[in-house]
């Protein structure tokens, strides 16, 4: 695979921020996403939402961090060192996601900074990580200050009502999502478990671009979500286009998946340690 350049020494790198919760263990979250971040060669700054308590096997419990502690985040990396992109992840509560789009706004964000909503709903083990009652505050506040939303099976069911079984329904879910209002809608099919493929959908209101890659047969796949999404945010921060930049984290998760290890008693996560041994 092609990656993205790397800085040369001395020079400042590219910078991007993740908005989302803590992995106790490590696999998810802003830990996944600064790993590849670093991997990538992009220096990773971070808003951190809630505190869960997890491990391999499964979500024990969160904390979320105050609403003005979140922003005051924010505000403080974008006015100083300021950001090339950003992705958001788990976000918790509507409080917390009211906050970062009014925030994101009142920063002046929204004209030049790309944004890539990963909808983070629920954990890989099915434990709650979004209270409900924010699916609307997700729909209303944040989609449409989206570059790039990147939902999985679940959670497009949970935002449309609609349930993706074959290529026909996932572009029908593309078009629902869509019309909340973010610029392109990537439908993930990694939960198609009847594909030999794993099939992706991107849509930006008019074109369908389609990517797939084989379905690596493996148990380890913790936090492939969140590194496709922080990939495709690095990519985007590098200038790439929408498409470009979903062609190269596609192939980025990918070799994650397929260098994944174990870990503990349940799921093991993506490897996006990978390049170090390439």
């Amino acid at each position: 695979m092609n990656y993205l350049p790397l800085p040369a020494v001395g020079d400042t790198p590219l910078r991007v921020m993740t908005i989302a919760g803590s992995d106790s263990g490590g696999g998810a979250g802003i830990q996944a996403d600064l790993r590849t971040f670093a991997m990538l060669g992009l220096h990773g700054c971070v808003a951190l939402t809630a505190v869960t308590v997890q491990n391999s096997v499964g979500v024990k419990g969160f904390h979320e961090v105050p609403v003005d502690v979140i922003a005051d985040q924010i505000s403080a990396v974008t006015s100083d060192i300021g950001i090339q992109a950003a992705k958001t992840g788990m976000l918790a509560s509507s409080e917390i996601i009211t906050t970062i789009a009014k925030t994101w706004r009142a920063e002046g964000l929204a004209a030049h900074v790309p944004l890539v909503v990963d909808p983070v709903c629920a954990s890989m083990h099915g434990d709650p990580l979004l209270h409900h009652s924010a699916l609307d505050a997700l729909r209303t506040e944040l989609f449409p200050l989206a570059t790039l939303v990147t939902p999985n099976l679940d959670e497009v069911g949970l935002l449309v009502g609609v349930e993706v079984v074959d290529q026909t329904s996932q572009r029908e879910a593309a078009r629902a999502l869509h019309a909340l209002g973010p610029g392109w809608v990537l439908v993930k099919g990694g939960h198609m478990r009847a594909s030999a493929a794993s099939p992706d959908v991107l849509f930006d209101g008019t074109d369908f671009y389609e990517f797939a890659a084989p379905r690596i047969d493996t148990g380890h796949d913790h936090g492939a979500g969140d590194t496709l999404a922080a990939a495709t945010t690095c990519a985007l921060a590098h200038g790439y286009s929408v498409p470009e930049a979903v062609e190269f984290a596609k192939s980025w998760v990918t070799e994650c998946i397929r260098a994944a290890y174990p870990l503990g008693h349940g799921h093991g996560p993506v490897n996006a340690l990978f390049r170090l041994q390439s």
